[in-house]
């Protein structure tokens, strides 16, 4: 169990709302449903109210830094079987990426892609006290495009495995294009940050409002903020 699964959750019942298309870049098609991921009738696209409001203020933000940029929406909502859907691909391709072969996999073999998969990958739990992020409607995976409509590179794609997806991987690098990586995401994380967001500390990509993980780690920034998610998981 992840250290913020232990916060309690008071679900303020705020809806789930879309993601406005005229206002919001979006990835297209959305890579999950492209793979078959079972989203049914429910969107990708959408997101609790009050997390809409900030991304509204971290996108005001952004333009006010740099003219016509615009925040691109990965992925946000993700049912619990879509989650399932996600943890098994992820896996299944690690295992390729390997050379293995996920029915000869070795004990230590699969103790390793399953620490792998669940230090990026939420487990896709159940139980309502232990929802993954994406699934309450808080959890929001995003990037940037320039004022051409192209994405801003960040030094590694969104969902890659490995440490170039910490935030700060390429904080220390003296070397160009590391260099120009990380301000890159330092942009991202001070536009959403700024607007209430807290970023996953280990996905540049990852940003969270009012689910369990925002409310744990506000309380480790300020230990007088009650670590109480607003968020629980949306059926």
């Amino acid at each position: 169990m992840k250290p913020y699964q232990q916060v309690m959750i008071a679900d303020c019942g705020e809806p789930l709302v879309p993601i406005p298309v005229e206002v919001f870049a979006r990835v297209t098609p959305h890579p999950y449903e492209k793979l078959g991921a079972p989203y049914g009738s429910r969107s990708p696209f959408y997101v609790r109210q009050d997390v809409l409001d900030r991304l509204f203020a971290a996108q005001h933000w952004l333009q006010r830094t740099c003219p016509n940029w615009k925040i691109l929406i990965f992925d946000a909502y993700r049912p619990l079987e879509v989650q399932q859907f996600m943890v098994d691909y992820a896996f299944a391709e690690e295992v390729e990426r390997r050379g293995l072969t996920k029915n000869a996999l070795t004990e230590q073999q699969r103790q390793e892609i399953t620490q792998l998969m669940q230090e990026f990958w939420a487990v896709p739990n159940p139980d309502p006290a232990k929802p993954p992020p994406h699934s309450t409607g808080g959890a929001i995976d995003v990037t940037l495009v320039d004022e051409t409509g192209q994405p801003v590179d960040m030094g590694s794609p969104i969902d890659e495995l490995s440490p170039r997806s910490y935030p700060n991987h390429f904080a220390n690098s003296l070397a160009q294009p590391e260099q120009t990586f990380h301000q890159n995401r330092e942009l991202l994380r001070q536009a959403m940050t700024q607007a209430g967001f807290m970023q996953h500390w280990g996905e540049w990509w990852h940003f969270c409002y009012g689910d369990q993980m925002w409310a744990w780690l506000k309380h480790q920034v300020d230990n007088s903020f009650p670590a109480i998610a607003r968020y629980g998981r949306v059926l």
